[in-house]
């Protein structure tokens, strides 16, 4: 696990800058505290900072092949790749290391761009290839290795992190309105756009390639929006998860330093855990946090997991005395990101690095397999489709009559098409509240541009042949899953330089997951994640198997309206945060006392609008919207 940076002058053939290259990987010392290594050849140039994680004694980058013809720099683990060695060495091909690294190079040697179509893991990679003069940067198919880029007069860089981009000299700083408006609407900047007009991200599954001054982006993979012609049973279909699951966590237990899982008490990491147990001849070490308000800790699921499957346990705290931690926060993801479980994977981040230096977790066991209440909520109202618009609407009225959850359901959901009705469950701020809350200067910025709505609309016009579950996983997985979830994983693991893996992101698991019937995954309106509780039953403790989904929320409505309202108010509405140009003054302080007063809830809203603040702080301190 690595940070990764370069430089490729390719329009003008001068020297890369040696110096240049030193200031962008020190930003990434987070990311490989063990060691730093860097490649300088005429207008090419690579650095890295190692996490040190399989074949720690030689698997130092940039690594070259015997007669330095080409050259790699590659953050991430592939976990197949002994098959992947077995079957080079067969062919004649001969290594020097037994790093996964290596297996890439002689990959890309033999197979040249495909090579990326055959890795089974998380990466994000650059080979450099003198004969050809070809660089190719890669990133793997769920996005769990970010990789951004800067391309502009004939000048090409590359990092894992946007901070690294900002030493080059010639890069400019204005920022992009579209993705203000992305983020405020789905809390995360979705690629390949970035909080810069000038920086943007590599998508997930793409490799990007310049050769001979000409440069193309290709996508390499992606789920089928075709419906599945497959068939099998129930039966078949449970043994082929559980046999699937155990390969991609054995897989990814491979590891030459300490290595543990985190444990929320939720189904997806209970049956990690329970599998690594079962592979383990040791007790797994697990790690766990919590809030001191009740509603919303899991720690006592996590204690009845640990004890059931006799683990080494350790878990924490989480009190909202966050002055210093939120700052930092900001500073390390780079643009405005908006979930507020960041806080917590960064300190269960910062606490488990204390022990191990990997952590398996159950990222994609919900996307995978239909586990969040909103897919339900979704094929419930989808069974009233049939009725007309205007009847639906009529029902919808009644919804101000119902409680807060029947209510969101009558009013968000059932009146509204598709991509809107998903939005309206999973959204922030909506297109209109956006524009009400806009300075009118700002607002016409956004003239012309693509709106959150239409982003998620995309998906689902994509995968409009598919059941209407396997249409909503298939819109996670494009978006939610890399560009949010996948992001904030790896910043706060990396921040504190852990290495976090999780068995439910194998491609070859979701693809055969995602080719059965929604119907298996959502069984009814109500039972979530079926087919895989009901394939892995063992390994999960009956009140855990049978809890309502939770997530990973904190209590943020009740810390604004105590501990962190006077910090709030301090910086998202000081003078410099109301000159930036965004907002009108009116509409953040009535959003401050509608939530102060108990009037309405606006946790995750002023949540979002603290963190964008927060971020021009970290980046641009005096920065306005250019008007």
């Amino acid at each position: 696990m690595c940070g990764i940076a370069g430089i490729y002058n390719y329009g003008s053939g001068e020297r890369a800058d040696r110096g240049l290259l030193q200031r962008m990987n020190d930003l990434l010392a987070h990311r490989g505290p063990d060691d730093e290594g860097f490649f300088v050849e005429g207008p090419i140039g690579l650095a890295m900072r190692r996490l040190a994680i399989i074949d720690v004694p030689s698997g130092r980058q940039p690594m070259s092949n015997e007669d330095g013809s080409v050259h790699l720099v590659f953050n991430g683990e592939i976990y197949n790749f002994q098959i992947l060695r077995q079957e080079l060495a067969a062919r004649g091909v001969r290594f020097m290391t037994n790093s996964d690294t290596e297996v890439i190079l002689r990959l890309y040697e033999t197979d040249g761009i495909d090579c990326v179509k055959r890795l089974r893991g998380m990466f994000a990679f650059a080979v450099w290839d003198g004969p050809r003069q070809r660089l190719m940067i890669a990133r793997d198919r769920f996005g769990k290795k970010p990789l951004v880029y800067v391309h502009s007069n004939g000048r090409f860089a590359w990092a894992s992190e946007i901070r690294s981009l900002l030493e080059m000299p010639d890069v400019s700083k204005d920022i992009d309105p579209e993705a203000v408006d992305m983020y405020l609407g789905l809390q995360y900047i979705p690629s390949p756009l970035t909080i810069f007009k000038s920086v943007r991200k590599l998508p997930p599954a793409h490799v990007l390639v310049i050769e001979k001054g000409r440069t193309r982006i290709e996508r390499y993979w992606a789920l089928s929006t075709e419906p599945s012609s497959a068939r099998c049973s129930v039966e078949e279909a449970k043994h082929m998860i559980r046999e699937e699951f155990e390969e991609s966590t054995r897989l990814r237990m491979v590891s030459d330093v300490p290595l543990g899982a985190f444990l929320s008490g939720g189904i997806d990491s209970t049956l990690v855990v329970g599998m690594m147990s079962r592979l383990s001849p040791r007790p797994v070490k697990t790690f766990a946090i919590g809030f001191e308000e009740d509603e919303y800790s899991e720690l006592p699921y996590a204690r009845e997991a640990a004890r059931f499957f006799k683990t080494d346990h350790t878990e924490f705290i989480v009190k909202p005395q966050m002055a210093d931690i939120l700052p930092k926060l900001a500073w390390h993801y780079g643009e405005p990101f908006g979930d507020s479980s960041a806080l917590p994977s960064y300190y269960l981040a910062r606490e488990t690095r204390k022990h191990v230096t990997v952590a398996l977790t159950g990222d994609g066991g919900d996307e995978a397999f239909g586990g969040y209440n909103r897919y339900a909520a979704m094929k419930l109202a989808g069974q009233l489709d049939w009725a007309p618009l205007s009847l639906r609407r009529s029902l919808s009225a009644l919804g101000k009559f119902f409680p807060r959850k029947g209510r969101r359901f009558l009013q968000d959901v059932l009146a509204a098409p598709a991509a809107a009705r998903y939005f309206n469950l999973v959204g922030i701020f909506s297109e209109q509240d956006k524009n009400n809350i806009y300075a009118p200067g700002f607002l016409g910025q956004l003239a012309g541009l693509s709106r959150s709505i239409n982003y998620l609309n995309s998906f689902f016009e994509q995968s409009k042949r598919l059941d209407l579950v396997n249409q909503m996983l298939y819109v996670d997985l494009a978006s939610y899953l890399p560009e949010c979830l996948m992001a904030k994983a790896d910043i706060a693991t990396m921040a504190n330089s852990l290495e976090a893996r999780s068995p439910f992101l194998d491609h070859e698991l979701i693809e055969r997951v995602f080719a059965l019937s929604g119907d298996w995954k959502i069984k009814g309106m109500r039972s979530t994640k079926w087919i895989l509780k009901e394939s892995l039953r063992d390994l999960l403790p009956g009140s855990i198997a049978h809890r309502s989904k939770m997530g990973f929320g904190i209590p943020v409505a009740a810390w604004f309206r105590g501990e962190l309202k006077n910090f709030w108010r301090d910086h998202a509405l000081s003078a410099a945060a109301l000159s930036r140009g965004y907002f009108k003054a009116g509409a953040l302080e009535r959003i401050f006392d509608e939530h102060v007063s108990g009037r309405r809830d606006h946790g995750y809203r002023m949540w979002v609008l603290l963190m964008l603040e927060l971020w021009h702080q970290a980046y641009l301190p005096g920065g306005k919207v250019s008007l």
